[in-house]
């Protein structure tokens, strides 16, 4: 019994250091140390010498505004991406519009009537490697990784987003199924087509 007790115990303990990690992170990440690291880019054009561009794309799905409670921001221009390369801080502009997905077989994460989120920008930034940090403030989820860009270079950061399970019973053979309707609980990273 006291195994069991002290399994629990590590589990919980884990679990509280992740979401205090990740609030840390986000935390130190919401506001700009450096201005120097990358520009945002209206257009494109040619990549300067000793320079990268890098654009950044994140499609997700959330419920409804007033779903849950009246203070909760899902569904509303008040619902953010936060990048920081650096010390730089920038929050992605975004569109959101009304969506009703059909079910397209029975693992479609994002069927069902929500709002769809597009989030977007373009960087131009000094060639090497950068420190990146990406956070959703409202949802306390926030991941950390390097990235190197090559002198010249247009790469594409794509995030996709990681869905939580459907509570309950699940029947055999579908296990893991997961809903936008539960909420994000992470992000792949992926940079170039490789997962980061």
């Amino acid at each position: 019994m006291k195994k069991i007790n002290l399994l629990f115990l590590v589990m919980a303990v884990t679990l509280i250091s992740g979401c205090a990690d990740s609030s840390a992170l986000i935390r130190k990440s919401s506001t700009s140390v450096r201005s120097d690291v990358f520009q945002e880019l209206t257009d494109g054009g040619p990549v300067p010498q000793g320079h990268a561009d890098l654009r950044i794309s994140f499609s997700l799905k959330t419920h409804k505004p007033g779903i849950y409670s009246a203070k909760d921001i899902h569904g509303t221009p008040d619902y953010k991406l936060l990048l920081n390369v650096d010390g730089q801080a920038v929050q992605l502009q975004d569109s959101l519009s009304e969506e009703n997905t059909e079910p397209r077989g029975l693992q479609n994460p994002e069927a069902g009537e929500g709002i769809r989120y597009r989030f977007g920008g373009n960087l131009r930034l000094k060639t090497g490697t950068h420190k990146v940090v990406i956070a959703i403030p409202a949802d306390d989820l926030a991941v950390e990784r390097e990235i190197s860009l090559p002198e010249g270079s247009s790469n594409s950061l794509v995030l996709e987003p990681v869905y939580k399970a459907i509570p309950g019973k699940q029947r055999p053979g579908f296990y893991g199924l997961t809903s936008f309707k539960e909420g994000i609980k992470g992000f792949r990273v992926v940079l170039n087509g490789k997962p980061i």
